[in-house]
C-alpha cells in the first residue's frame, strides 16, 4: 500500500504564511507559555505525579516551582553513531563490501522518510505535538490523575521533544570514556526519578525555542532505538522490513513505530513477539484515523494486514562481507592506526565507534576474484585428511599497496566457528592482525643471503661446493650470536646436487648446502639485517633467528611479509611497508589520509638488479619454471619448500606487481606434499596452479603488466 498525497498534520489555520515560519512561530509562542505555565504548575502536578500523598503536595509544590526554574533549558541535538563502510575497487570503482558499527543507524533526511512514518509517530507518541510547546499539560493532568489514584507512577506524559531528550542524554552517556563516569550518566538518564522527569521538561521546552518541530520530529526519528543495536527509522526498516523508510506500507509505519516505547519487547525479531507489536501497531492505527491522517478505508485494511517481516540477515561486521572478508578484516584491525580518526589511540577508538566512516582499501576484487577461485580449485576447503592451508597474497612495488589477499579457508570469527572449512585465522598476516605464527619459508629465503652477498662483493660467477658434509658451529660468522654444539648438517633437495656450483646455478637450483657455504663467507647477522631491510619479520613477532638453519628458511614468516620483500626487488631496491587502506572519508564527507606510504631504501640499485638477475633465472629454468605465466612479462622469484614438503612457497615479482603463494599444513603435521594427490594434482605443484592462475591475470590488466627490469 503506497502513501496517498495527505494534507498537513499542522492546524489548518496557518493561512498564507509557510510552514516553516508556522512552525517556528508556533514553537516559539508555545514553549513560551509552556514554559510560564509549567513554572506555575510544576509544584502542584509533579509532585503529585511523584508523591501521592496530598498531605505534602503543598510543601513539595513550593520546592519543584524554584528547582524547576534553576534547572537549564539548553540542548542541541547531536550528531548521532552511524555505520562505518569498507570499500574495495572492482573495475576501476570503490564498492562496499562491509558495514561495522556499534549502533546499526543511517542518519536520513525528511524526504526520505514515508509520511506514514511522520503521522504513525505524531499518533503514536505526542498527539498534540503541533499544538505544545514541548510538554503536553492535558497529558501530564491524566498522568497525575491517574498516579493519584494508584499511589505510584502509572502513567508517564512524555511528548516527543522529552523523548528526544532522553535518547540525547543517553547517546551522550554512551560516549564518555570513564566506565564509571559511563555507568553513572546513564542511570541519570533513565531511571524514573522526580529530578530526570523535570530536567526533560525542562530541556524540552528549550528544544521547542530552538528547533523547529520537522527538526525535532526528524531527530528523533534518527535517535530512537528498534531492539538491539538497531536504531534510527532507516535502519530499522532495512533490518524489519528490507525496505527503505520512504518506501515503508502504512502497516509497516504502525509496526515500526509500535516498537519505539518497548523496542525489546514488540520488535519483529521473533513471532514471540508478534502480538505485542500488533496490539500497539493497531492502536497507533486507531489513533491515526481518528486525527484524519488516514480513511476508515485505510484503517480497516491495514489493521486486517497480518504481521509479516522481511527480515534482512546480520550485516556488521567482515563476517557478512559480500567479498574479501580477511582483507575486510585486516583493514579494520588497522583502523586504530588511523592518524585520521584522532590524536590517540582513545580518541580513534571513540571516534570509529560513534561510525560514520568510510575506509577505502587498496583490493582489487576482479584479482581477488581470480586468485580465490584458484585457492578453491588448487586447495579446496573441504580436505579432510590433514589441515591444507594456502593462500595469495598481492603487493604494489614503489607503493605497498595490497591488491589480493585471499586463502582457502571462509571467514568466520563467530564465537560456534563455521566448521573445518572455515577459519578466523589470516594465513597471509602476521598474529597481532589475525594472522597465524607464520610459516617456514623454505629456500625462498635465500633471496636475503643474496644480497648481502652480494653487497660484499662477491659475484654469481663464484664457485662455492654444495656437497653434503657437517659443518662445525664455530665455522658461522655471526657479530650479533656465539654459537656453540653439535655440527650443523644440512641436506640437499636431491642426491645429485652435491659438488661444486657457480653461485648462479646454485640460485636456479636452489641448492641448500651451497648457500651454507656461501654463508660460511658472510656475516649471519648481516643477512639478518638484509632480510630485515626488505622488511621481513617472524609473525609471531620474535626476532628473527640467526643461526645457519636460517640460511635455508626456518624463521617463520607471513605471506603478506614475504610479498612485500619480494616487491623490493622490482623497484630497484626500494622497500615499501605493505599497506591497504587508501583513504578514509570522515563524518564531515572530507577526505584524510589512509596509511601513510612508507618507503625506504634497501639497497642500492646495483644489488637489486643483480638479485633480480639471478633470480630471473630461477622462473625462466629453474624451480620457479612451472609458476611462471609465460605470457612476456619479465618475472623475478624463488621457489620454498621445507624438509618434509609441509610448507611450499613462491614468491615473484615483475616490475608492477609481486605476488607471495603459500600452501601447507596449517596445524604442524609434517604431511608431505610430495606424495600426496590435491585436487588431482601432485601437492607440491599446488602453489604453481595457484600462481600461474593468479599471476596471468594480474597481467592481463595493463595497470598491473609489468615491463623490463633495470
Amino acid at each position: 500500500m503506497s502513501a496517498p498525497a495527505l494534507p498537513s498534520r499542522l492546524p489548518p489555520s496557518i493561512g498564507t504564511v509557510s510552514v516553516t515560519d508556522y512552525d517556528k512561530r508556533t514553537g516559539f509562542f508555545a514553549a513560551g507559555l509552556g514554559f510560564l505555565f509549567f513554572s506555575a504548575l510544576a509544584g502542584l502536578l509533579v509532585a503529585v505525579l511523584a508523591v501521592p500523598s496530598i498531605l505534602v503536595v503543598s510543601r513539595t509544590a513550593n520546592f519543584s516551582v524554584s528547582y524547576f526554574d534553576s534547572l537549564p533549558d539548553y540542548l542541541t541535538l547531536d550528531k548521532q553513531s552511524q555505520r562505518n563502510t569498507i570499500y574495495a575497487n572492482r573495475d576501476g570503482q570503490p564498492v562496499p563490501i562491509a558495514t561495522i558499527y556499534d549502533q546499526n543507524r543511517e542518519v536520513v533526511g525528511w524526504d526520505a522518510i514515508s509520511q506514514y512514518i511522520k503521522d504513525a509517530t505524531v499518533a503514536g507518541e505526542d498527539r498534540r505535538f503541533y499544538e505544545h510547546g514541548g510538554i503536553d499539560v492535558q497529558s501530564i493532568v491524566r498522568a497525575a490523575v491517574g498516579n493519584i489514584v494508584h499511589k505510584g507512577i502509572t502513567s508517564g506524559s512524555s511528548t516527543i521533544a522529552m523523548q528526544l531528550v532522553k535518547n540525547t542524554l543517553v547517546q551522550r552517556s554512551l560516549q564518555i570514556k570513564n566506565p564509571r563516569a559511563e555507568k553513572i550518566a546513564y542511570q541519570a538518564a533513565i531511571t524514573d526519578t522526580l529530578n530526570r522527569k523535570m530536567k526533560e521538561m525542562k530541556l524540552a521546552i528549550g528544544l521547542e525555542k530552538r528547533y523547529t518541530k520537522k527538526e525535532i520530529l526528524l531527530a528523533y526519528l534518527n535517535i530512537a532505538g528498534f531492539g538491539g543495536t538497531t536504531y534510527g527509522i532507516e535502519a530499522a526498516a532495512q533490518k524489519y522490513f528490507s525496505v527503505s523508510a520512504k518506501d515503508v506500507t502504512l502497516p509497516q509505519a504502525a509496526s515500526l513505530i509500535a516498537m519505539v516505547q518497548q523496542p525489546n519487547l514488540r520488535n519483529l525479531s521473533s513471532p514471540d513477539l508478534y502480538a505485542a507489536n500488533k496490539v500497539r501497531r493497531d492502536g497507533i492505527l486507531g489513533t491515526m484515523r481518528e486525527l484524519g491522517y488516514i480513511t476508515t478505508t485505510q484503517f480497516r485494511e491495514a489493521v486486517s494486514t497480518p504481521i509479516q517481516p522481511k527480515l534482512q540477515g546480520p550485516s556488521n561486521g567482515c563476517l557478512y562481507a559480500s567479498d574479501a572478508k580477511f582483507a575486510c578484516d585486516f583493514a579494520q584491525r588497522l583502523v586504530p592506526t588511523l592518524a585520521a580518526l584522532g590524536a590517540t589511540a582513545e580518541d580513534r577508538k571513540s571516534a570509529w565507534a560513534r561510525g560514520n566512516y568510510k575506509i577505502y582499501t587498496s583490493i582489487d576484487l576482479n584479482q581477488q576474484d581470480v586468485a580465490q577461485a584458484a585457492l578453491y580449485a588448487s586447495a579446496p576447503p573441504t580436505e579432510t585428511r590433514f589441515a591444507l592451508g594456502a593462500s595469495a597474497v598481492s603487493v604494489q612495488p614503489g607503493t605497498g599497496r595490497i591488491l589480493v589477499m585471499a586463502e582457502n579457508k571462509e571467514f568466520d570469527n563467530s564465537a560456534a566457528g563455521g566448521g573445518p572449512t572455515t577459519t578466523a585465522v589470516n594465513f597471509n598476516t602476521d598474529r597481532g592482525f589475525g594472522g597465524s605464527s607464520g610459516f617456514a619459508t623454505g629456500s625462498a629465503y635465500k633471496i636475503f643471503t643474496l644480497v648481502e652477498w652480494f653487497q660484499q662483493h662477491h659475484t654469481l660467477s663464484e664457485v662455492v661446493d654444495g656437497t653434503v658434509r657437517p659443518f662445525p658451529m664455530q665455522s658461522f660468522k655471526a657479530s650479533c650470536a656465539r654459537f656453540s654444539g653439535k655440527p650443523y648438517a644440512p641436506k640437499n633437495d636431491s642426491p645429485g646436487e652435491g659438488g661444486p656450483w657457480t653461485v648462479a646455478a646454485a640460485t636456479q637450483a636452489s641448492v641448500n648446502v651451497a648457500f651454507i657455504t656461501m654463508s660460511q663467507k658472510l656475516d649471519l647477522c648481516r643477512i639478518r639485517a638484509a632480510a630485515m631491510a626488505m622488511g621481513v619479520h617472524r609473525a609471531d613477532g620474535a626476532p628473527l633467528d640467526v643461526y645457519p638453519s636460517a640460511t635455508i628458511g626456518t624463521n617463520e614468516i607471513a605471506p603478506l611479509t614475504m610479498a612485500g620483500a619480494v616487491a623490493t626487488l622490482g623497484t630497484n631496491g626500494t622497500y615499501c611497508v605493505p599497506i591497504i587502506i587508501d583513504k578514509v572519508v570522515g563524518p564531515d564527507g572530507k577526505d584524510a589520509p589512509g596509511q601513510p606510504r612508507q618507503c625506504s631504501q634497501a639497497m642500492a640499485p646495483n644489488i637489486a638488479s643483480t638479485v633480480a638477475y639471478a633470480l630471473s633465472a630461477v622462473m625462466r629454468a629453474g624451480t620457479g619454471r612451472p609458476g611462471n605465466p609465460q605470457d612476456g612479462v619479465p618475472i623475478v622469484g624463488k621457489t620454498g619448500t621445507t624438509n618434509y614438503a609441509d610448507q611450499n612457497w613462491l614468491v615473484a615479482t615483475t616490475t608492477k606487481v609481486a605476488l607471495a603463494v603459500w600452501v601447507g599444513n596449517t596445524d604442524g603435521g609434517q604431511r608431505n606434499f610430495r606424495h600426496t594427490i590435491i585436487a588431482g594434482t601432485n601437492g607440491y605443484n599446488t602453489k604453481f596452479n595457484i600462481f600461474r592462475t593468479t599471476m596471468r591475470s594480474l597481467d592481463t590488466n595493463p595497470e598491473y603488466r609489468g615491463g623490463a627490469f633495470p
